[in-house]
This record gives structure tokens, sequence and C-alpha cells, in this order.
């Protein structure tokens, strides 16, 4: 009987490790009330969401199916601190965790009733507030706000500030040493505020400001508002001198049930250039997405109006919330246009997929090119026909407008050791600049640009190396070499054309509190493929590039 009965076990060890597993809950306050309509989500280890779900009328959730591993949970709710449970281990069967919200007040009760030993061990989370049994209750983490801990450790805090001291070289608008300050600071359970500042020292270079506000709205969504503000007194175009760009972005995410979703928003833009020749540009630029959300696959239609800048590694960088202005005739002109698609994705633990169907027009695309000047004045051939930096030699010109369509596809998987590989393809048109066989003007250059169908391929790698905590991303985005435009402008998780690397590694240092060195270095572009030469009338040479070569690095101090 006892052989049969093991032979019995082994032989269902097979069918339950094929037991799809799920993690289950409930949502209360410190009453033990049941919290209806909680966001609760479930997060990997570096805290990207793996998927979202409500309570229902009793305050429970569900996520089902779940791969086995290691997860966080997180749920949050208006007038709350979001709660977090880390370390969630989900084998082959349902995981049940429960989490419970607090109020700020009630949090701050939870304040340490005797000093801590001398001897005990220390952390390097930020702002935390403790329990009298030294157990973490309330810390920053990278995904979110403040949130009130019950229990586990390891993850990386939230930084509330961040200086930053770099020097770049063949950067737009940025070159030579700089220095940033940026600042985050919750002011209660549902709202952030985020300040950024980037000037050059001892010098008369540009400064770049932003200022941001979130407010969560619980069940119903957000609210954000983003000023941004660039001035560079070193640009011109033709007799101006001094340009200065202003934009005001506002949007609010909706949530209409567990399935229905919407963001809608607009960027006010100002752009002026002074001088002997001052000119003034605005526009209102508005954008609207719809997402329908069943299970891990979601439908969505975008309409957008501004063409993104290039994604720096930094999401808080101001240029985000700037749309690109260039030149054209002595006049500034923004770059915009009109963007419609309709995506697909799916979405798991471990990968996603996703296509993309769209159709553009462009007006004013913006070609970057560096300049050659030479002899006399090196201002003097690009005076109408260009907004250039004296400071790094580059330029933008308007290019002429054009429409295309297309589609995009993108495949992505996470790899062991919290890697991740992505795939993307995509097809439309393209600027192209044919060669010139005799000297030309600059403006003629620009306006020999002409739009053909094109293809891209990009391959993108990131990670981060546990042994050492180094943060590191390359890609390589293949596209013709004689193209100057990217060929899905409006894409949203677009890289910098051709090889980009950029590591981040952290400098231990012993001292109290959460601080802290990191070194980095980005690079753009590192072997300045897809450049195009251009002999200009005057012996000037402008070499005509969808994406510089940019090499950037420096020190960032946090605490």
């Amino acid at each position: 009987m006892a052989c049969l009965t093991m032979l019995i076990v082994l032989s269902a060890v097979p069918l339950y490790g094929a037991t799809p597993a799920s993690v289950s809950g409930l949502v209360r306050n410190e009453a033990g009330v049941p919290q209806i309509g909680a966001i609760v989500q479930l997060l990997r280890p570096d805290f990207s969401v793996v998927a979202t779900v409500y309570t229902d009328d009793n305050g429970h959730f569900k996520f089902d199916p779940v791969a086995p591993g290691r997860y966080e949970l997180k749920a949050m709710a208006m007038s709350f601190l979001p709660s977090l449970r880390e370390n969630v281990h989900v084998r082959h069967a349902n995981a049940v965790v429960d989490l419970t919200l607090s109020t700020l007040y009630e949090a701050i009760q939870w304040l340490p009733s005797k000093p801590r030993s001398i001897n005990a061990q220390q952390d390097d989370w930020a702002w935390t507030l403790r329990s009298a049994a030294d157990r973490p209750l309330l810390r920053w983490v990278g995904s979110g706000p403040l949130v009130v801990v019950d229990n586990g450790s390891g993850a990386a805090p939230r930084l509330k500030t961040r200086l930053m001291t770099t020097g770049a070289t063949g950067t737009f608008g940025e070159n030579g040493p700089r220095y940033t300050a940026a600042i985050e600071d919750a002011l209660n359970g549902s709202s952030k505020l985020l300040a950024r500042v980037n000037f050059a020292p001892n010098s008369t270079g540009g400064m770049e400001s932003m200022l941001g506000f979130r407010q969560d709205l619980g069940y119903a969504g957000s609210m954000q508002t983003v000023a941004a503000l660039s001035m560079h007194p070193d640009m011109s175009v033709g007799q101006g001198q001094g340009f200065n760009e202003a934009a005001l972005r506002s949007s609010e995410f909706m949530n209409f049930g567990p399935n229905l979703n919407a963001e809608v928003g607009g960027t006010e833009v100002f752009a002026h250039i002074g001088g002997a020749a001052s000119n003034t540009v605005t526009t209102t630029l508005p954008y609207a997405q719809v997402n329908w959300i069943a299970g891990d696959t979601t439908i969505g239609y975008r309409m957008a109006t501004m063409v993104p800048n290039p994604l720096d590694v930094d999401e808080t960088a101001t240029e985000a919330a700037l749309p690109i202005v260039s030149a054209s005739n002595g006049k500034l002109a923004v770059e915009h246009g009109m963007h419609q698609e309709i995506s697909w994705e799916r979405q798991t633990s471990n990968s996603s997929m996703a296509v993309v169907i769209y159709s553009d027009s462009i007006q004013n695309p913006a070609l970057e090119a560096l300049s050659q000047f030479g002899s006399g004045n090196p201002a003097a051939p690009l005076a109408t026909s260009a907004l250039v930096d004296q400071n790094s030699g580059l330029l933008l010109a308007s290019g002429p407008a054009y429409s295309s369509s297309g589609v995009e596809a993108t495949v992505e998987r996470r790899l062991p050791g919290d890697n991740d590989v992505r795939l993307t393809y995509a097809s439309g048109k393209a600027l192209v600049m044919p060669a010139s066989a005799q000297p030309v003007t600059l403006l003629r250059a620009v306006a020999s640009a002409q739009a053909r169908p094109a293809q891209m391929y990009t391959l993108a790698l990131a990670g981060t190396l546990n042994e050492t905590a180094t943060r590191w991303q390359a890609s390589y985005q293949w596209q013709a070499s004689n193209t100057i435009t990217a060929v899905a402008p409006y894409a949203m998780d677009a890289v910098g054309p051709y090889l980009n690397i950029y590591v981040r590694q952290p400098i231990r240092l012993r001292c109290s509190g959460a601080c802290g060195i990191d070194a980095l270095i980005d690079v753009s572009n590192l072997l300045a493929e897809g450049y195009r030469p251009y002999l200009l009338s005057d012996g000037s040479v402008v070499l005509f590039a969808q994406g510089p070569r940019c090499i950037r690095g420096g020190l960032a101090f946090t605490f």
C-alpha cells in the first residue's frame, strides 16, 4: 500500500507542475474595511509592471495566469499611501496575498519607540520610516512615490535629489561642461513634484529648466502639467541673436473601467529669436490616445501632432517636453504634423510584441547638420537658412513637408539576469538627400531632400549586471545611409540611429543615509555613420546626418 501511494504521488507531479499559477488577495485599510476599486499591480523584481487589475465590490483581486517566479505586489487608492508587498514567490498554485492601505498619518505612528542600536545593520534606503522592530515601513521606490512596505528589502530607492556634472561634444544646444540639478518630491500620497535645471558654468551658454506636477486621482486616473523653458543666447538665425523656447504641456489620464482608458492633452509652444531680425512663432499641439485592454492584449488608437524629440536615457530631460524648432528663410519653424495609428500589443510576464499601422504628415522636418566653415563670417552662408548653434557648430534647417504611411512591428523578450532584448522593424518614407557634384547654397541643398520609401531595423539590448550594479544599454538602428530623417518619427519607443551605447556605474561610498556617486557615459552614433557631405558655394562644408555623433560623460551625485 505504501509503494502504491508513492507511485500515485510521483505520477501526479508533472500534472501539478503544469497547473497555471495565480495571485489573489484582499485590499483593506487599517480598520479592516475592504477597499473597492483599488488599483493592484503585479511587478517584477525591477519594479516593471507585469499586469494591473482593480479590486471588486468586496475588495478582492486576482491575477491569473501568472508564470512561476518572484514578484512584488503594489496596491494604490485615493487618499492612501501605496502599499507594497515584496518577495512574493509564485510556484504552481494560488498565492494569497492581502494588502493593507495606510494614510500618511497612520504610517507616521509606526516610528521607532526606541533608538536603533549602533551595531544594527545599516541600509541605503532614502526617506525610510521604521517600526519598533526595526522593520522598514515607508520608503521611496523606483516605480512610484512613497509606499508602505510590509516585508522584504533589497530594492533601490527612488532618488529625491540628483546633481550631475557632465561634459558633452557634438550635441545641439549643449556643448562643453554642464551642471544639472533634478529634484523629485511627493507632496502627499497622490501628488508629485519634479523640478530640473541644466546650465553651463562660467559662460554665456544655454540654460534649460523644467517644472512638473502630477496629481493621482486614484481609480479615476491622473493629471499632469509640465512647464519647460530653454534659453540659448549664442544661437542665431540671420541677423537675429538669442533663441528662447517655452512650452506648457498638460495631460489627463482617465479610466473608464477595467478595460478602457484614455489620455488627452496638448502642448502650447512659444519660440522667439531676438536681435535685429527678431521673430516669434507660437502653436498648439494636441494629442489623444485610447486603449482597450482585454487580459494581456491591448488595442489602441493614438493621434499626435508633436514630433517627439529623440529619446534621452534620462526620462526627466527637459527636451522631452519641448518640440524641435529649426529655421527656414530667416524664420523659426516648429516641427509638427498629424500622426494617426492603430496598434495591437500582447504582453506576458517575459515577452511582448506589438504591431502598429500608422499614417503621418510632417511639416517643417528638422534636418540637423555639422558645419565646417570656410573663410569669412562663419554665419554668413547659413544666415537665412538654419538655426545655428555657434558653440557646437551644429545647425537645424527646415526640410520640405512630406507624408508617409507604413507599419511598425516590435518583439521584446526578457532574458535571464534582468536583461532585455528588443527587435523592431518599420517601413514608411524618409527624406533622402542625393549627392551633388557641384557647390550649392545651403538653401538649395535642403530643398533637394525628397521623400522616398525606406525601411528601418533595430536591435536593442539593456540590463543590469547584478555583481557590480552596472546599468547598460546598447542599440543599433539601421536604415539606408542616404536617409536623413527617421522612418517612423512618431514612434514612442524609438532609439537613436546607428550604434548607441550607454553605461552607468555606481561608485560605492561609505556614508550615512542614501548617498552615492554614479559615473556615466552616453555615446550616440559611435561610428559616425549616415553623414551626407555638401560643399557650399563659399567653400564651407556641411555634413547632414539623422543623428550626428555625440559623446557625453560625467558624474551623478545622489542623495
